[in-house]
């Protein structure tokens, strides 16, 4: 039986990747996680009995504790999904990006080349290091084209730009030190268990309490969406046959801009929950979700548009999304009106779905 460690395996894209690995493989899934805000042991629930699944608490940037969990589980892959990922609350506060996203990175790294040190060589070359990041490397694209795995890094915020020094970290230590990593950069995900600050989750929550639907500028920056057990099953194919010191861009091939994407969620809605049986709506007079659209103060920095070309990863690893993206966002709508109680639960005391990522020159809206 393999082991796997899966840092950030209680966040949303980990947590559904720890689901998805242990109904599709026989492997022991170690999950390691600092629990911050948008890790929750909630969202493993449904597999906490599970006796392949372990969970240690800890954060990636403590190189002892890091060094600690590699020496006693001895993992054939490392899986690095933590990371401080909202860029809003990277504008506020770009420090916390720095320490968990670039010298967390670079701790994993280290330390499984100490711990590879030991292993005989087809052991070492057998190891991988998936790497999970995020297409914001690659800056802003224009009205046509799209990323591909040779686009060069551009970032435009300090989330972003702390995803590229983690990359441009992987790629070295792949060159230089030939450790088995590989990189996979995706598209926007969405789906259950994503913490509500995100644009998906915050529209629909906000749209059950008649809450404003706040949008960005114009509402016309444009994202490539891909639901997360579809990016999960491509990082399992990435485990199964990529190439070390390969990257794979992994995309939804669904660009939409972000107001079509809150017309879409209201509509939904209107379908679901009818505004005239939901309280909080009969009570400002609303008769559709779609009233509550407000357009806001635009993000500073703000790439207008996205896109992903996932051919290689379609050519190389025989991957490609098999949700469209009517079916992805009903099943998401369904989870979030059934899990009232998570949305609740994850976050008590800490988040109020208030605005974010407001520098001291933004008017606040």
């Amino acid at each position: 039986m393999q082991t796997w460690i899966v840092t950030g395996g209680a966040g949303f894209i980990g947590s559904n990747f720890v689901r998805l690995a242990l109904a599709r493989t026989a492997s022991r899934i170690v999950v390691y996680d600092k629990l911050t805000y948008a890790g929750s042991l909630a969202s493993l629930a449904e597999v906490r009995d599970d006796p392949r699944l372990v969970f240690v608490q800890g954060d990636i940037a403590d190189r002892q504790a890091v060094g600690r969990l590699l020496e006693v589980h001895q993992p054939e892959v490392v899986v690095n999904f933590a990371a401080e990922s909202h860029v809003d609350r990277s504008i506020d506060d770009p420090g916390a990006f720095i320490e968990t996203n670039i010298r967390g990175t670079w701790v994993l790294l280290e330390e499984s080349r100490r711990m590879l040190a030991g292993r005989a060589a087809s052991e070492r070359e057998s190891f991988r290091f998936l790497q999970v990041s995020t297409d914001e490397v690659y800056g802003s694209l224009g009205e046509e084209g799209a990323f591909s795995e040779t686009t060069p890094y551009a970032p435009n915020s300090p989330y972003a730009a702390s995803k590229a020094a983690a990359d441009h970290i992987v790629r070295s230590y792949q060159r230089t030190f030939g450790l088995g990593a590989v990189i996979t950069n995706c598209s926007n995900n969405y789906g259950p268990f994503q913490f509500p600050e995100k644009l998906i989750p915050l529209m629909i929550l906000n749209a059950l309490d008649a809450r404003a639907l706040p949008i960005y500028g114009d509402g016309g920056n444009v994202r490539d969406w891909l639901y997360v057990e579809d990016h999960c099953e491509g990082l399992l194919r990435v485990i199964e046959a990529g190439r070390p010191g390969e990257k794979y861009n992994l995309g939804g091939n669904c660009e939409l801009t972000n107001l079509e994407l809150v017309d879409h969620l209201c509509a939904i809605l209107d379908r679901l929950r009818p505004p005239e049986a939901n309280p909080h709506m009969r009570e400002r007079g609303l008769g559709s979700y779609a009233e509550l659209k407000t357009f806001v103060a635009d993000r500073p920095g703000h790439d207008r548009r996205y896109a992903i070309d996932a051919s290689k990863a379609r050519r190389e690893l025989g991957w490609m999304p098999r949700n469209d993206f009517e079916t992805g966002l009903l099943r998401t709508v369904e989870w979030y009106l059934g899990n009232r109680a998570w949305c609740r639960a994850v976050q008590a005391d800490n988040y109020d779905r208030q605005r974010l990522g407001l520098d001291h020159d933004t008017v606040r809206s």
